[in-house]
């Protein structure tokens, strides 16, 4: 089953919002020499959704995500955008995109040479032609919306991880986007700094009404916050559904993934009862 119609299916079950998809993605490759990490990836984003890809480390996930935001190139496949194959070679096709979608990379990519108030002014700086009134009021307005009015001239130092984030993501919502993609956004944070930034995308996407596209390994938090998830594995999608169904999946590299703590507790019960142990994962 193709997870475009996997998708089409968990919107009939009423899970994941309907309607034309806003991200479509078909066919993707990518290769490094002679290293193979996209093989053929597809699936479709419904519009207002929040779309979760999953996976294990080295799966690909982000080489992906830097195909859909146009820092890597595909080999071949095609991706399209609210119903238009997106020809990144273009300017004016690559202008267009990234002034309706924004991207929240691993680490908040920050500067830190600039004010909370500067970094969010950036986008509007550099992609519009908006007034300093305007660009000022409307950075302003994030930073409030984000909660963070108050520290409008502290730099990213003066503030703490969650605000950290928090700025990130007012400077990805400044320009009104479509679409935000998230790169591993809880990567090196403890469990509940996890649970604070899924809930934080999720507040967020409600209260703006874009679609999120996540990129993560945290199994737990994403089918809590997701529409739909996808697990990325060796280049390719396996699966591509609701949480419900993702947890019900017997597929079985879905279900290696999801219970790998079940498996981790059973081996860890095995080696206390003396037991001799074989494995044939690699660390």
């Amino acid at each position: 089953m193709s997870a475009t119609t996997t998708t089409t299916q968990a919107s009939r079950h009423g899970s994941a919002p309907s309607g034309a998809p806003i991200l479509h993605v078909e066919d993707l490759h990518k290769s490094f020499g002679p290293r193979t990490v996209l093989r053929g990836v597809g699936f479709s984003v419904a519009r207002g959704s929040v779309f979760t890809v999953l996976g294990p480390s080295g799966a690909g996930k982000s080489v992906l995500l830097k195909c859909l935001a146009n820092i890597e190139e595909p080999d071949t496949g095609k991706i399209s955008f609210d119903g238009r194959v997106m020809d990144f070679r273009r300017k004016d096709a690559r202008a267009e995109f990234h002034r309706r979608c924004s991207f929240l990379f691993q680490g908040n990519a920050l500067f830190d040479s600039l004010t909370a108030l500067e970094n969010v002014a950036l986008p509007l700086e550099q992609t519009t032609a908006l007034s300093r009134s305007e660009i000022r009021k409307r950075s302003l307005d994030a930073l409030k919306q984000l909660e963070l009015e108050d520290h409008e001239d502290h730099y990213p130092s003066m503030l703490s991880g969650g605000m950290q984030k928090r700025l990130a993501l007012a400077r990805a919502i400044v320009t009104r986007p479509e679409m935000v993609f998230f790169d591993e956004p809880t990567a090196g944070l403890d469990p509940l700094r996890r649970n604070a930034v899924f809930a934080m995308i999720a507040k967020y996407q409600k209260v703006f009404g874009f679609t999120a596209l996540i990129v993560t390994h945290d199994v737990p938090e994403a089918l809590e916050a997701s529409s739909v998830v996808a697990l990325l594995y060796q280049g390719g999608i396996c699966f591509c559904g609701t949480p419900a169904e993702f947890s019900a999946s017997d597929h079985p590299v879905v279900a290696s993934f999801r219970d790998s703590s079940d498996a981790l507790r059973a081996t860890l019960a095995a080696v206390r009862r003396g037991e001799e142990v074989i494995s044939d994962e690699e660390p």
